[in-house]
């Protein structure tokens, strides 16, 4: 292209234009750039209108010239928004006389017209426009199946960033685009064929209003287009499908209230909507569809799994939680699928220890169930034990089973149970078990030893003698020393003969060594308080009761932090589950 035409065509002068163009031989218009757009193009591209008019007055075949990518000049005012060039090239489409080449259905490489462009790019007073001039172009399909109508349903995504915050519908009615849904909609299709019972991959215009939660659209389509849930998309999810997975409760009520039928459709896995938003967590779609129709639990997939076999295998505990709160019969919850596996069997087996332990927690769900190995869910879990497989958590789950178990399966034949022992220590893990009680021992024999020699108080520099001797704290000190310093005596010869004896008499030894040491450090915890209260009370009483206070809470604290550590398993479990 003249790059004297490009400037021209780029800034809309005029003026420049009739310059350039002979009105003899406008032939210099049909000059393109590398991306084959004319002047018109650039013209509907950049929204000079004087300028496109200017043009067409000299060759109106350029109103359906294409460039490299099939756009018109239509298409690209679409896509620009350019609404006054968009109107002069919609008036001009309109009275084109050709047969062929119509500006208005014209489609690009993707298979769509300028219709489709606007709505895809959120351009509805284009669209408006676009749909007073031909109103049927609403239906027509691109390449991937998709009607202007199917891409005017979703909404853009909300934004995270950034101070200000808009719902899909906030977008969709600023932008119009609830308009350009009622044009389409009031206006039938003028194709008579029958609905094709699977539509594209994303859907039918039903499916992405739902999807984008854009429930005014639901509502509009709903009333307008009931035949639309009727549709599947390519895995044959309807649009209750999609409501179920994104937990939308109000899509699902409504299309509920239009159709109850369609919580009992299934996809090509036999999933129904129930299995969807088990699968995926979603609570509060569970909650409406078991509301409206709560037979709907019974259903089975194709495994024969069910909603709860569904929760379990995708370890959502909250969506479990819902539906034990809301499903009543106890069959439901012990259902085996077609592997002979219950959901408490299943989250043993897939080691999803919070959903088992979720289960356990109601008493309608029956822990004597065996699988076809003839296993109950402790069993199971016991298997791992010897091999040193067991975590914490599921060890927690293993006593919990156990205690089930022993409560309510009594009057059953059940497998038996494996030894409590966990897997013996090899020589290595011995050896670090010995080291780390070695050490501590010997920490303690050496801080009781010089403690020994520099007593609370001092010396009595002529004769030799505690000054304190004659008071009860001293003499609890040194007693409590005494017993710290000889009991972790005895644990480090208890610990060097240890390594020379049989097995059994090293786990005696590492016993007594482990008992020994607890009494050391107690011991010289007593000594501390009671060598504080000597030194430190005759002069400060407060700060002496303080340090007293302190060392005799640190066995409760001990102890409670045990019990918290225990108590607190379920909430940790939660934690990770979920992150």
């Amino acid at each position: 292209m003249d790059p004297a035409l490009y400037k021209a065509a780029t800034q809309g002068n005029v003026e420049m234009l009739r310059q350039l163009v002979d009105p003899e031989d406008p032939s210099i218009l049909s000059s393109t750039t590398p991306q084959l757009n004319t002047v018109l193009h650039l013209a509907a591209l950049h929204g000079h209108t004087k300028f496109a008019r200017e043009v067409l007055d000299k060759n109106g075949e350029l109103l359906v010239a294409q460039n490299d990518d099939g756009d018109t000049p239509l298409h690209l005012a679409a896509k620009a928004s350019k609404l006054e060039v968009a109107k002069l090239l919609i008036g001009s489409a309109l009275a084109w006389q050709q047969d062929e080449n119509r500006p208005l259905i014209m489609t690009n490489k993707a298979g769509n017209n300028a219709l489709h462009e606007a709505v895809q790019n959120r351009r509805s007073a284009v669209a408006l426009a676009l749909l007073d001039a031909d109103p049927y172009r609403g239906h027509d399909l691109n390449r991937r199946m998709e009607s202007p109508l199917h891409m005017a349903a979703p909404s853009r995504p909300t934004s995270i960033f950034g101070n200000k915050m808009e719902s899909p519908l906030h977008m969709a009615s600023r932008e119009g685009l609830l308009q350009v849904v009622r044009r389409i909609v009031d206006t039938p299709s003028v194709e008579l064929q029958p609905l094709p019972s699977v539509v594209s991959l994303s859907g039918t215009a039903l499916h992405q209003a739902v999807l984008g939660t854009h429930l005014k659209i639901v509502e509009i389509l709903l009333e307008k287009r009931p035949e639309l849930t009727d549709l599947c998309d390519s895995e044959g999810n309807n649009a209750l499908h999609y409501a179920a997975q994104k937990n939308h409760r109000r899509a699902v009520e409504m299309l509920l209230n239009k159709r109850t039928d369609l919580a009992y459709k299934r996809n090509l896995r036999s999933f129904s909507p129930l299995h969807v938003a088990a699968h995926y967590g979603s609570a509060d779609a569970i909650k409406a569809l078991l509301q409206h129709c709560p037979d709907v639990a019974e259903m089975v997939d194709r495994d024969g799994q069910n909603a709860f076999h569904a929760c379990v295998a995708s370890g959502k505990a909250i969506a479990l939680t819902c539906l034990l709160r809301r499903i009543r019969p106890a069959e439901l919850l012990n259902r085996a699928d077609n592997n002979g596996d219950t959901p408490l069997l299943l989250a043993v087996k897939m080691g999803h220890v919070h959903t088992a332990l979720e289960l356990l927690g109601d008493r309608r769900v029956d822990p004597c169930v065996r699988d076809r190995d003839m296993k109950t869910a402790r069993s199971i879990v016991e298997m791992k034990l010897n091999t040193g497989e067991l975590d914490a958590y599921e060890m927690h789950l293993l006593k919990q089973l156990k205690q089930e178990e022993a409560k309510r399966c009594r009057k059953q034949q059940l497998p038996p149970f494996a030894s409590d022992r966990r897997r013996p220590l090899n020589n290595k893990d011995f050896d670090s078990v010995v080291d780390s009680y070695f050490l501590a021992a010997t920490l303690i024999a050496t801080v009781t030893f010089a403690a020994t020699f520099t007593m609370p108080g001092g010396y009595d520099q002529t004769r030799g003698i505690a000054l304190h001797g004659r008071n009860a704290a001293f003499k609890t000190f040194v007693v409590s020393n005494t017993i710290a310093m000889c009991s972790s005596i005895v644990v480090i010869f208890l610990l060097i003969w240890a390594r020379q004896e049989p097995i059994k008499l090293r786990l005696h030894n590492l016993m007594w060594s482990q008992t020994l040491t607890v009494i050391a450090c107690f011991a010289m915890l007593i000594s501390l308080m009671t060598a504080v209260y000597i030194t430190v009370a005759p002069t400060a009483s407060w700060p002496a009761y303080v340090v007293i206070a302190i060392g005799a809470s640190s066995p409760v604290l001990f102890f409670f932090i045990s019990w918290l550590g225990s108590r607190n398993l379920l909430g940790t479990m939660t934690t990770i589950n979920y992150n």
